[in-house]
């Protein structure tokens, strides 16, 4: 049994397995409708991977892990592709570099779709004499891992097209009928974001219950949490903006000494995708190139970026622990990608107590990337999912507009090298209880 599904959860029973596999599938396929056949083979950096790319290796996923496994006399037409396809699982073979998977004209985007169709059949063949709660279990909770991890690229797919896109001086959209001006702009400045406390005491953290996880999330511990305060909201365009005109790019005193080196190397003076022009900033959206929204949370920094801005406004980031304790009670609802809007949103009014806390943007917190106490990595592929990258990766919370509802629970722990910025990467200030400065803005 593997560690990804533990035994203790329930897994989507016989045709509703079914049917939620063929909902994925079908909106990962949707998500790609709106490109065209040039935008699928396009890698602009080594940590983006052409849209095509990440279509096959999602069917790789499920043809590697269960159906050769689990599937007697299993001959894939396409054994080929194991090279180019495998993301970075050792136990399964060697791969094509991650950088140059942007150099490959072949197979094509029909090809790939092809190949698409072929793994949707055999798995429609297994789901239909699955036996999710008998014998079957164990294959049952791989087809559910094998959709958080597609729901995962669907993710990847949407932040990866922004960044090719991106590239163009034309400034393309990827959608044209996107709404992404919020639901709160043209109502004035932002207030200063509250803040909510949270009394000291020994907390459980970690995931133990109903439904599917990822071993990282395990196991539940305690942890003991000190007094903190956790701002209403997180930081705005506005607000971010102020940090700019204050020099907060030119300020050595804020930024770490890693951040620092690379601020300077790259010649950071504003947020990914931020452009101006005279007195006013734009950024590209997936909308196209747009006014930046004062009111709308601040996207695209780095970690190096947040932990400056926290510093500048005297407050810091949330631990994890700080971040999940605040958030074990609000429902997981949002600006998500299910709403459609693929951009961070002002919120619509005022609200009470904490607001945003899933989708909009990803959290950066202090926490790095470690294994919980307790924590047995899998073996075989299941163990190179998570357990391998916990070592120079800091961890985000909460989700973004690119993130599924369904994918989401205040236990998920995403993760990215410090210097990343191309994900919906926003942050949330936090502060030691008592703290009395407020939230510049």
């Amino acid at each position: 049994m593997n560690q990804v599904a533990t035994r203790e959860r329930p897994v989507v029973a016989g045709a509703g397995l079914h049917d939620h596999f063929r909902a994925v599938r079908t909106f990962t396929e949707r998500l790609c409708e709106p490109l065209a056949v040039e935008d699928h083979v396009v890698q602009t950096m080594p940590e983006t991977s052409p849209t095509r790319w990440h279509l096959a290796h999602v069917s790789w996923f499920f043809e590697a892990l269960i159906l050769k496994a689990h599937v007697p006399g299993y001959r894939s037409p396409f054994a080929r592709y194991d090279y180019l396809f495998n993301s970075y699982y050792n136990t399964l073979g060697d791969q094509w570099p991650r950088p140059r998977r942007g150099v490959l004209t072949r197979p094509t985007v029909e090809e790939v779709y092809a190949y698409r169709r072929h793994v949707d059949a055999a798995m429609a063949e297994l789901l239909d004499t699955l036996e999710p709660e008998g014998r079957d279990r164990e294959v049952a909770d791989l087809v559910v891992l094998g959709l958080n991890h597609e729901q995962q690229h669907q993710e990847l797919i949407l932040t990866d097209i922004k960044h090719v896109l991106a590239q163009n001086p034309l400034f393309p959209a990827y959608r044209d009928d996107l709404a992404v001006v919020a639901a709160g702009a043209g109502e004035g400045p932002e207030t200063p974001a509250g803040w909510r406390g949270f009394a000291e005491g020994l907390y459980h953290v970690g995931f133990d219950g109903a439904g599917f996880a990822y071993d990282n999330e395990t196991p539940r511990h305690r942890q003991f949490v000190e007094a903190f305060e956790m701002a209403e909201r997180p930081v705005s365009n506005g607000e971010y903006m102020a940090f700019i005109a204050d020099g907060g790019y030119r300020r050595a005193e804020l930024w770490l000494s890693d951040a620092w080196m690379v601020v300077s190397r790259e010649g950071w003076e504003h947020p990914l995708y931020w452009h101006r022009e005279g007195t006013e900033w734009y950024e590209f959206t997936l909308g196209g190139l747009r006014r930046v929204d004062p009111r709308a949370p601040v996207a695209h920094l780095s970690y190096y970026e947040a932990d400056a801005y926290a510093r500048w406004c005297g407050a810091r980031l949330p631990t994890e622990a700080q971040w999940e304790v605040a958030a074990a009670a609000a429902p997981v609802t949002g600006n998500l990608v299910d709403m459609d809007r693929l951009h961070p949103m002002a919120a619509a009014g005022p609200g009470d107590g904490l607001r945003q806390l899933y989708g909009d943007v990803w959290e950066w917190t202090a926490s790095p990337y470690v294994p919980y106490p307790g924590y047995v990595q899998a073996g075989g592929p299941l163990g190179e999912y998570n357990g391998k990258f916990m070592c120079d990766q800091l961890v985000l919370r909460g989700g973004s507009c690119a993130t599924a509802a369904s994918h989401l629970r205040p236990t998920y722990r995403n993760f990215f090298p410090a210097a990343a910025r191309w994900q919906f990467s926003g942050l949330r200030l936090a502060r030691d209880a008592g703290g009395s400065r407020a939230v510049a803005g």
